[in-house]
């Protein structure tokens, strides 16, 4: 299961993420090989915890132009996805007791992600989709940085949105395919 999560979320980055400039940012981290790619084999919430301290440590101790960002792949553990909203709670009381609030962020993406007060199927949570429940660390000074090229930062989750508009279920289902494709070719 290791080998099909990471590459399917590699896949994922590759076509939705960059692909569909759904994070303006992500290119050039992941052209210059500063993304860290981890899945993790837990099982239970309290072995997560401990691979996201351990991670979240190696972050904070590794120079940027080395690992810029982290994504933090659990296909076995929080697969509800109300399990996995949950926990985000924990993993920042971690944060902040590892004294890293205002300089490392976590985000969350999960394969039935869904926005406050939308309904499953709406396509606007597809944003935010992955093929496996994934925390993704991220250097609040990064993110700062980047933000401020922006003049309208808000226009960014607007853009996706009209994004996944334009795609539709049927055109997300197919990049869906096209990733698990490209992960099974990547894994032949």
């Amino acid at each position: 299961m290791t080998d099909s999560a990471l590459a399917e979320t590699r896949a994922w980055v590759e076509r939705a993420v960059i692909g569909l400039q759904l994070c303006p940012f992500a290119k050039a981290p992941q052209v210059k090989g500063q993304v860290r790619y981890v899945v993790s084999e837990a099982g239970d919430p309290e072995s997560l915890l401990s691979v996201l301290v351990d991670e979240l440590k190696l972050l904070a101790a590794t120079p940027p132009d080395r690992i810029e960002t982290t994504l933090l792949v659990h296909p076995r553990v929080l697969t509800d996805f109300e399990d996995h909203n949950d926990f985000l709670e924990i993993a920042e009381a971690a944060l902040a007791a590892l004294d890293l609030e205002g300089v490392i962020q976590i985000a969350s993406f999960h394969p039935h992600y869904r926005f406050a007060g939308s309904e499953p199927d709406d396509i606007a949570n597809a944003t935010n989709r992955s093929p496996h429940p994934t925390l993704h660390l991220l250097r609040e000074d990064s993110i700062e940085r980047a933000l401020a090229t922006f003049t309208d930062p808000d226009s960014i989750f607007e853009a996706n949105i009209a994004t996944m508009e334009r795609l539709g279920p049927e055109g997300w289902s197919a990049l869906q395919r096209q990733c698990r494709d490209d992960a099974e070719r990547a894994r032949s």
